[in-house]
């Protein structure tokens, strides 16, 4: 076995190609069983194998920054850069994370986990280095769905119009985690429809290239002749436009045609992007069937593949509302930003295809494009994960909060989310949510209060967010959730709280006859008739699975000041820092949200 020997990149750089292939199988072999044991992302990671043995034979790590996009395919750069022995613990409390994290490694050099910021931040580093006399260059690795969020182009535009060698790799696997939609898409796939041509482009340049002395200048003179031609025959592609010198397609599967190519981009006194054709899921049978299933699984059998649990989740309900009120609604239409599977839109999509748009990995666009709807006479339901939303602050203030404009946000993921860790924890969006004028913020515990949540929204004419969270509703409580707000009890302590940990703070406190158990239903604005319920309260303690700053515990405290509240008012929240990877239920016992932890706090 040649895998766990491999302690650095500089390892793999003197094995010939027939070794690499076997390095290339043990590498699959690791990463499909250490998935099936912690869960993760598989499709991405096994169609990334070889172009990331390729990369790391042509570019030299650390002194090169490699920053793959997302990050979610970096589990063969974790194994070729010093982590072999502790891969096992990927995606566990204290171990490697699923993503890019220079605090773990020197060959990480930039924070990864959300898409389209790879070109950005790579063309910084490389300028940085340009700037201080460093000798290393950056490469962004970018696949065709991060390549539909808008920012890709912004870095891309930047990077396009300087003199340098600045590299982008384009990983094409045909997905994102639905399938790629929209016109890139279809550009793309029209470059890859042409790998002949570029076969043979990628021979002779070679050939030039090896020319002792004059190679590299023959090679230069050869291309700006060549492309003065072009330009007055055909049309560029969209990279070309952009002053980039594009490429491919090569097999990304071909580890030697894809090195030769890297190397010679190197040479170029102007930016390349090269265009790497990859089969997401390559080496697993059920993963190269459905690669969207195979995107981010659960721990699962091997042989038999990853199976679907089977039980319901909180998308799945929202996803079969939607689709519901949709039969009855003829305004109602569905957006999401290339997650209709992980949404629970995928029946919805199916049974409403004028009315269902997916956007590609572009948030900014899904809310404007939500509130274009809106204007337009429409109903739109935009549904995004909590973390994902943070990138459309802007659009929620300037083109659906001061129109007032009745735009629902169907937040999944809200709340602590566990093994992806600090870029995918939904705890921040009832603190910009609730900042924004208009914005009325609903976080529903259970599924039918879920379901009546979506039903009462479509019926008002409110600019709105339903937070939810992962997973599955926890033991359910016959309550009335119609109104505001839920009193259980009575009592000289009052404890509040919302959404899915509702049901712990009920199980600490149900046995204790003097404390009034309240729920949020509707979260923001507080309703004045809680305040009213509260005031002569003589202990007040809020636990809230949100940041403490800017999190209701602070709107409640702010508005009991004002009601010259006398008694003692404790705000149990998230008080600064990142909630690191760890499951759901460790995560929660940390930050004082499981039950023991609530009834020690009480007592207290």
């Amino acid at each position: 076995m040649m895998l766990k020997d491999i302690k650095s990149p500089n390892d793999i750089k003197n094995l010939d190609y027939k070794e690499l292939d076997l390095l290339c199988d043990e590498i699959r072999e690791k990463i499909i069983d250490t998935v099936s044991k912690n869960g993760g992302h598989l499709a991405s990671n096994l169609g990334a194998v070889e172009l990331t043995v390729a990369i790391h034979r042509a570019f030299s790590s650390p002194k090169d920054s490699i920053i793959f996009d997302v990050g979610h395919q970096c589990y063969t750069h974790k194994l070729l850069t010093g982590r072999y022995d502790r891969f096992d613990t990927i995606r566990t409390e204290g171990g490697l994370s699923g993503f890019m994290r220079p605090e773990e490694s020197e060959h990480d050099p930039f924070v990864t986990g959300h898409s389209s910021n790879s070109i950005s931040a790579a063309y910084g580093i490389y300028r940085a280095n340009k700037i201080s006399g460093k000798d290393g260059t950056a490469v962004a690795v970018i696949g065709d769905g991060a390549l539909t969020g808008g920012m890709a182009y912004e870095g891309l535009n930047n990077a396009g119009s300087s003199r340098s060698n600045f590299i982008v790799i384009l990983n094409d696997n045909k997905m994102s985690i639905s399938r790629n939609v929209g016109a890139i898409a279809r550009a793309i796939t029209r470059m890859r429809n042409r790998p002949r041509y570029h076969r043979f482009k990628l021979v002779v340049t070679s050939a030039i290239y090896k020319i002792p002395k004059i190679g590299p200048k023959t090679n230069d003179v050869i291309y700006a002749v060549k492309e003065a031609i072009k330009r007055s025959v055909y049309k560029n592609n969209i990279f070309e436009c952009m002053g980039f010198n594009y490429l491919g397609p090569v097999d990304g599967h071909d580890i030697k045609a894809m090195e030769s190519l890297f190397k010679i981009a190197q040479t170029y006194n102007r930016p390349s992007l090269i265009h790497v054709v990859t089969t997401k899921g390559k080496g697993y049978a059920y993963a190269e069937s459905k690669p969207k299933n195979y995107h981010g699984v659960a721990p699962f059998d091997v042989e038999k593949g990853s199976c679907a649990s089977g039980k319901i989740t909180y998308s799945d309900v929202v996803g079969k509302t939607l689709t519901e009120l949709a039969g009855e609604n003829k305004k109602i239409c569905a957006v999401t930003a290339a997650m209709t599977a992980g949404t629970g839109l995928t029946e919805f999509a199916s049974s409403y295809r004028n009315r269902f748009f997916d956007v590609g990995i572009a948030e900014q666009h899904a809310v404007t494009f939500s509130a274009g709807l809106a204007k337009g006479g429409m109903l739109p339901f935009f549904a995004v994960y909590s973390s994902f939303l943070q990138r459309a602050y802007d659009q929620l203030i300037h083109d659906c909060s001061i129109a007032n404009l009745p735009v629902k946000i169907l937040v999944d993921r809200a709340g602590i989310v566990g093994e992806d860790g600090e870029s995918h924890q939904g705890v921040f969006d009832v603190s910009f949510l609730s900042s924004v004028p208009n914005m009325n913020i609903y976080s529903p515990c259970y599924f039918s209060e879920l379901k009546d949540t979506v039903i009462k929204v479509s019926k008002n004419n409110e600019l709105c967010a339903v937070r939810y969270p992962r997973g599955c509703e926890p033991e359910k409580l016959e309550l009335d959730y119609s109104t505001d707000y839920t009193v259980i009890g009575g009592g000289k302590t009052a404890v509040i709280t919302y959404g899915r940990i509702f049901k712990n703070v009920y199980d600490a406190a149900k046995s204790k006859n003097d404390i009034k158990i309240i729920k949020l239903n509707k979260i923001f604005p507080i309703s004045k008739e809680l305040i009213e319920e509260i005031k002569d309260q003589e202990r007040i303690i809020f636990f809230e699975e949100s940041m403490k700053c800017g999190g209701i515990v602070q709107h409640l405290n702010m508005l009991l000041a004002e009601s010259e509240f006398g008694g003692r008012y404790e705000a149990h929240a998230i008080d600064g820092g990142f909630v690191k990877c760890a499951g759901v239920s460790s995560c929660l016992k940390k930050c004082g949200f499981d039950t023991e932890s609530i009834i020690k706090t009480i007592g207290e």
